[in-house]
């Protein structure tokens, strides 16, 4: 659903100075053309000596600033107007998210579920899926007590940070909702896909794909002792050959090299929703690059930069043949770069809209300048050819 900008806003803006309701806001992401001053804000109400407040939780890249302000709408609209793309706000019955486009449009996303209000001034950060839930402990992420190990730090943030670009990605008003997750491993971010959708309120069926036949055992033997088979599987398949022709969402997180492309053709080629998908191991264009058009040369010469390259270059060429097949593509942050170099997501929803003329054009100079046959086209050379 698509509202008005300032329309949403205000209802943000209710739901935020609901002093009976409200839980927390969370304000991500960077608005086309636009920048903020921290990396995300997170809002609380706290309760202090001379009344309510909103506590601001402003995140950088170093450290947190935290600090109080009135709960008027006057600073709740100057902070959802200062260029975040991204506003969650969930209140006691259920959650309210905006995601604004590259075209200022607000879509807008209504979950159902239950949120615990805590106004003590001082507690941990707001977790989407707690610590203590059952498949972070039989996953190994979380020791028998429900507290996240040591070693697995960056794990659980990795599962917290996938879940706050799901969330306000999530198709509006889906009640029943059907996600595959094509090369899961060991499938850490399959089950907490799982367990949150289920949370939210939606019936949600997860299938995760792998071609290990150990990891499909595995995971399956979790999902039995959870007790949630009805509603979650894991299949030994290639990600090119597997029977699974349809979803609404398909997930593909760090598969490797051209994996990736597999995952992204299988998208494309069943009309998926949305694609979320964070690439690994780009050695399919690093082969490839030989005859270095000018000036690149200054660059390609040292070895790391022209791996970075390779990689940047691999990845701006699946952006661009999802937005030629009629999707609108981010390429965003999925975790901070001191957690993993891996940290780049390509999110693609699909629009069916038609390519401009300079979008096809930019595609062929670049293939042409490069000499290259990126993987994605090879796979997808028919419906290329179509446009």
């Amino acid at each position: 659903m698509s509202l008005e900008l300032d329309v949403a806003f205000a209802r943000a803006t209710e739901l935020i100075q609901d002093k009976e309701n409200f839980v927390r806001a969370v304000l991500s992401g960077r608005r086309r053309n636009m920048q903020t001053a921290f990396e995300r804000i997170d809002i609380r109400p706290v309760q202090l000596k001379d009344g309510l407040k909103l506590q601001l939780v402003l995140n950088e890249a170093k450290q947190d600033t935290t600090k109080n302000i009135e709960v008027e709408a006057s600073a709740i609209l100057e902070l959802l107007n200062s260029g975040y793309a991204n506003v969650l706000v969930e209140f006691t019955t259920g959650s309210y998210s905006v995601r604004i486009t590259k075209k200022g449009e607000a879509l807008i996303h209504e979950g159902k579920g239950t949120f615990e209000r805590t106004l003590a001034h001082d507690r941990t950060k707001e977790r989407l899926l707690d610590s203590s839930d059952p498949f972070l402990i039989e996953v190994g992420i979380s020791d028998h007590k429900g507290v996240v190990k040591p070693s697995m730090q960056d794990k659980y943030r990795q599962v917290e940070e996938f879940l706050r670009i799901l969330e306000p990605s999530l198709p509006a008003k889906k009640e029943k909702l059907s996600i595959v997750d094509l090369g899961c491993g060991h499938a850490y971010l399959t089950f907490a896909t799982h367990q949150y959708l289920r949370k939210a309120g939606i019936d949600a069926r997860v299938i995760g794909v792998d071609v290990r036949e150990n990891s499909r055992d595995r995971n399956n033997k979790i999902a039995q002792k959870l007790g949630i088979t009805d509603s979650i599987e894991f299949r030994a398949e290639e990600i090119s050959d597997t029977a699974i022709k349809s979803a609404d969402i398909a997930i593909a997180l760090h598969a490797c090299d051209t994996a990736t492309d597999d995952a992204i053709t299988w998208g494309v080629l069943n009309n998926v929703a949305l694609l979320l998908i964070a690439p690994c191991c780009h050695h399919d264009l690093q082969v490839q690059i030989q005859d270095v058009p000018e000036p690149w040369p200054m660059l390609t010469r040292h070895g790391i930069m022209r791996e970075r390259l390779g990689d940047l270059l691999t990845d701006s060429f699946r952006t661009q043949i999802l937005k030629l097949l009629g999707y609108r593509v981010d390429a965003i942050e999925f975790v901070g770069g001191e957690h993993t170099p891996r940290n780049l997501m390509i999110r693609a929803t699909k629009t069916g809209a038609k390519p401009d003329a300079i979008d096809i054009a930019r595609y062929k100079e670049m293939l042409a300048e490069w000499k290259v046959q990126p993987a994605l086209a090879q796979r997808l050379a028919k419906e290329l050819d179509a446009i």
